[in-house]
C-alpha cells in the first residue's frame, strides 16, 4: 500500500503543476487512506509537503516572471498570520469529541475528513466551472480590503484542513488584483508556499509525534511530481486539463463523506 501511496504523491505534485491550483487536496486522503495517518496529523504533514513541493514549482514560474511578488506580499501577510494562528492556537483546542448529540458523537477526526470532504466538492465544483475571469489591462490595481480578508479566510481554511486553497486563491487574483491567469498561477504556488510551510512550524512543538523522515520522503515524491507537471505545461493546456481533474476530486469528496459517515 505505501507504494501505492507514493505513487499517488507523485500524481498530487504533477497535478499541481498542471493545473496550478487543487492538486495538493488530494495530499490528506493520500496520506489518511494509503497511509493509515490519523487525520488531525496528516493536515500538518500536508501543510508540510504542499508548503515545500509549491515552493519548488514556483521556480520555474520566477524564471518565466509569472510570479507578481508585490501581489504575493499584499495577498500573503494576512493568509500567513491566518494560517499560523490557526494551527498554533486553534488546532490544538479543538476538542474531541468536538459534539455529541444523544448516542452520535463527532470525534474530531471525523469533523477535519467531513469539513475536508466538503472543502474538495466546493473546490471540484470551481474546477469544472468555466472560469469568467476578466483580464482587462496590464495595470495591477489592488482591492486592499478585499484581498486582505480574503487572504484571512484561505489562510483559516488551510489551517485547519491542510489544504493549499489555489482553488480559492487563483480567482481572487485575477479578480481583486487584475493578475494574468499564468501570473495568477505562478502567484498563487509561491503564496502556498510561504503560508504553508510558516503554518506547519504552528505544529512544532505542539504534541504531535512528527515523523519527518516519512514526510520528507513523502515530499520527494511530490516534489518529482510537480517538477514533471510543470515542464508538462508547455504542452498541454491547464484551463483544458482543471475539468477533469475537477470530476476526478468531485467523486473523492462523495467518497470521503460515504466512507466517515455511514
Amino acid at each position: 500500500m505505501e507504494l501505492v501511496g507514493f505513487a499517488a504523491s507523485i500524481i498530487m505534485g504533477l497535478s499541481l503543476g498542471l493545473i496550478g491550483g487543487g492538486g495538493s487536496i488530494l495530499t490528506v486522503p493520500i496520506l489518511v487512506y494509503l497511509f493509515d495517518v490519523d487525520p488531525v496529523l496528516s493536515t500538518a504533514y500536508s501543510l508540510f509537503v504542499v508548503g515545500l513541493t509549491s515552493l519548488i514549482g514556483s521556480v520555474s514560474h520566477f524564471r518565466t516572471g509569472n510570479v507578481h511578488l508585490r501581489t504575493a506580499v499584499v495577498f500573503g501577510i494576512p493568509s500567513i498570520f491566518s494560517v499560523y494562528s490557526v494551527r498554533k492556537f486553534v488546532v490544538p483546542v479543538i476538542p474531541d469529541p468536538v459534539f455529541s448529540l444523544m448516542s452520535f458523537s463527532v470525534s474530531k477526526s471525523l469533523f477535519v475528513m467531513v469539513l475536508f470532504a466538503v472543502l474538495m466538492l466546493l473546490a471540484s465544483i470551481s474546477m469544472i466551472r468555466k472560469p469568467k475571469l476578466s483580464q482587462k489591462s496590464d495595470e495591477i490595481k489592488y482591492n486592499y480590503p478585499l484581498i486582505f480578508a480574503e487572504g484571512l479566510l484561505v489562510g483559516g481554511v488551510t489551517g485547519i484542513v491542510g489544504a493549499g486553497g489555489g482553488f480559492l486563491i487563483i480567482p481572487a487574483l485575477v479578480l481583486l488584483a487584475g493578475l494574468p491567469m499564468k501570473q495568477a498561477v505562478g502567484t498563487s504556488l509561491l503564496i502556498i508556499a510561504l503560508k504553508s510551510l510558516i503554518g506547519f512550524t504552528g505544529d512544532i512543538g505542539s504534541g504531535q509525534l512528527i515523523d519527518y523522515k516519512f514526510m520528507l520522503s513523502f515530499s520527494a515524491f511530490a516534489i518529482v511530481g510537480i517538477l514533471v507537471g510543470s515542464y508538462l505545461t508547455r504542452f498541454f493546456s491547464n484551463e483544458k486539463l482543471k475539468p477533469v481533474f475537477g470530476w476526478f476530486v468531485l467523486v473523492m469528496g462523495f467518497y470521503i463523506l460515504g466512507k466517515e459517515l455511514l
